[in-house]
């Protein structure tokens, strides 16, 4: 089987994986550099072509981006690492590795990872979520991506968070132009700027979990306010879409606690007597977006 690359294009490191197969052969990680498009695109280049030389041999590339591509342009859209919108990503990747690229959303890439044969496998309907720089999310049907025609299929984040209580409104501002996006609130620097309003001082999510179990008020306070803002978020996907399961990917996934809180705290805010959608945090953890990528080659 030929050599497959994924990579997973992140706000903070992009992360490549050469697969053989299903048999990973290598896999490195370097910075992103943010808010430089050029760097970024050669940044990709060279982890391509570094992975290929691990591998010996030239390679199908998948590149996972935290954003979309436009049917109608073929520019970069809705992505939260800003300095891609309206660049010619796919375009200058074949310039400059000679061969055919597929682009995907990162949170697509990860959904379809994880109903493969991750923590979602077998099941009918899969919403994976990627809770870390941003806030994505990505669908999955009887095994296949759904994309969607305007490619905006998944993107709750970029809806105001539901039910907002009176210290919500109108919310942070968002890069998209908007402000009380779901984004806002749910990402990793939405967790920060939170904890930072209530605390005085700037924590990082790790930070705060800590500071959390260590028993400090503001952070297990921070975290109370958190699980109940997802539980809002998650509630309105399950009402729309009613999937059998919901993964977790991204840094804050990692927050033990949100799996038993979120779906008690979701269930008032469900149009269902009852609600039997399972929240489970992703298996191939961080690898599910580079794995998901690399396997945008499969078929």
């Amino acid at each position: 089987m030929r050599l497959r690359i994924g990579i997973d294009l992140g706000g903070t490191k992009i992360e490549g994986i050469a697969l053989d197969g299903s048999r990973e052969l290598a896999r490195m990680r370097v910075d992103t550099p943010r808010d430089d498009y050029t760097a970024t695109v050669e940044a990709v280049v060279r982890l391509v072509r570094a992975l290929e030389a691990r591998g010996g041999t030239g390679a199908s590339v998948g590149v996972g981006i935290p954003g979309t591509t436009s049917p109608a342009t073929g520019l970069v859209k809705n992505a939260n690492s800003v300095w891609l919108i309206g660049r010619p990503l796919l375009a200058d990747l074949e310039q400059r590795l000679g061969r055919r690229v597929r682009i995907a959303n990162d949170a697509n890439c990860f959904a379809v990872s994880e109903a493969a044969d991750g923590a979602a496998g077998g099941a009918e309907v899969v919403f994976g979520v990627i809770l870390g720089t941003g806030t994505g999310g990505g669908i999955v049907v009887r095994g296949r991506v759904v994309v969607g025609l305007n490619a905006v299929a998944g993107e709750w984040g970029h809806n105001p968070l539901p039910w907002p209580r009176d210290e919500e409104r109108a919310g942070p501002a968002c890069y998209c132009g908007r402000s009380g996006c779901i984004e806002t609130f749910l990402s990793g620097p939405g967790l920060q700027e939170d904890y930072a309003r209530h605390a005085g001082q700037p924590r990082t999510p790790s930070d705060i979990v800590g500071r959390a179990v260590a028993g400090e008020r503001a952070a297990a306070a921070a975290l109370d306010r958190y699980e109940d803002r997802l539980a809002r978020g998650l509630a309105s996907v399950i009402n729309v879409l009613d999937p059998d399961v919901i993964v977790l990917g991204g840094g804050l996934s990692n927050i033990d606690r949100l799996y038993a809180n979120v779906p008690r705290l979701w269930a008032p805010y469900v149009f269902s007597d009852t609600v039997a959608t399972r929240l489970v945090k992703a298996q191939h953890g961080d690898s599910s977006g580079v794995r998901g990528a690399a396997w945008l080659w499969e078929g």
